[in-house]
């Protein structure tokens, strides 16, 4: 989205934590980076609580004046602990605010930022929000997964094997229930899938090195659109971005949620609204094991037109654009 802002001429200053982690996002665009003082938001009990107390007024403070010396026309906001600083600035300033959330329930950052935004922008029509204005624009995919060649990713992964190939990935820092189940039940999985196994950072088994039909990677970068393109069947975390590929992509998947004990229970929600629809199914991590996966994928794999015809229903839209025109109409 950024990139397409620059492109017709606009200027974009991008606002993150001080410790400037955000920065490599932006690193190869002409955007401006801003760096506050942030304060994590917590629904337990904490000292650190009373520590980022003190830290949120100052964010809020170093808002306002950067908001005063930049004067943008517009904000936009996609959550998570730096927006609320800023967002209530632009409130005070009077600068018009557009808000994005991924998931189906709305986190505790997008609830607080909820009463100074003129738009919430919503990635599921069954999103619910107090905002005064809601749209349901989905989330703007990469192009490289959108312009995915499966020919090509088969020649990169250099696949000879006629088997539908079996996409497995546990989310950027890997999955280590989900590595530990595949690997317990590859010697199954291989009987009837290609398997392409992104593992996460340092996870790679050495000692399935050369198994064949069975392919395990840290991360996929370049190439991922490809080989999603490749994929007959993913499973995958119900992370609200990761679903909402999945789904456009048109994959048929099995989810396997992040526990309560790991979350706060959005992506149970998310794998929840998906399967109620026949778009997903879903194993329960505390329900996963080398038996369980294996029967869910024979069950997918069985009835694979049919998971595809369900998957069509998920409307597609132009979520970029949608979100650029709920921009410029605030800015007006």
């Amino acid at each position: 989205m950024i990139r397409v802002i620059l492109e017709r001429g606009d200027r974009v200053v991008y606002v993150g934590s001080k410790s400037g982690l955000e920065q490599d996002l932006v690193a190869d665009m002409d955007v401006e980076y801003k760096g506050i003082t942030t304060g994590k938001l917590r629904r337990y009990l904490s000292f650190a609580n009373l520590i980022d107390a003190f830290r949120v007024p100052i964010g809020i403070l170093q808002s306002i004046l950067l908001l005063a010396k930049t004067r943008p026309v517009a904000l936009f906001s996609k959550g998570g602990y730096v927006a609320f600083p800023v967002v209530f600035a632009g409130w005070l300033l009077r600068v018009p605010v557009v808000a994005h959330e991924s998931d189906l329930t709305p986190g505790l950052a997008t609830r607080l930022c909820t009463p100074f935004i003129k738009t919430q922008c919503v990635n599921f029509d069954q999103t619910r929000t107090k905002a005064r204005r809601v749209v349901v624009t989905g989330t703007p995919i990469r192009s490289e997964l959108l312009e995915g060649d499966a020919k090509r990713g088969r020649d990169w992964l250099g696949l000879s094997s006629p088997k539908p190939v079996l996409v497995v990935v546990g989310g950027s820092l890997g999955a280590e229930e989900i590595n530990r189940v595949v690997r317990d039940a590859v010697m199954k999985l291989v009987e009837d899938f290609t398997v392409v196994h992104v593992c996460g950072q340092d996870n790679i088994d050495e000692s399935l090195a050369g198994l064949s039909c069975y392919y395990q990677y840290e991360f996929i970068r370049e190439q991922w659109g490809d080989v999603l393109a490749l994929a007959d069947v993913v499973v995958s975390r119900s992370g609200a971005n990761s679903l909402f590929e999945l789904l456009t992509l048109r994959k048929p998947n099995i989810l396997i949620p992040l526990p309560l004990k790991s979350s706060r229970g959005d992506q149970i929600e998310n794998a929840e609204y998906s399967e109620l629809r026949g778009w997903s199914l879903v194993v329960p991590e505390d329900l996963l094991t080398p038996e369980s996966l294996c029967s869910s994928l024979s069950l997918v794999s069985q009835d694979l037109a049919n998971w595809k015809t369900k998957i069509e229903e998920f409307p597609r839209r132009d979520s970029l654009s949608l979100i650029i025109e709920e921009i410029d109409r605030v800015a007006k």
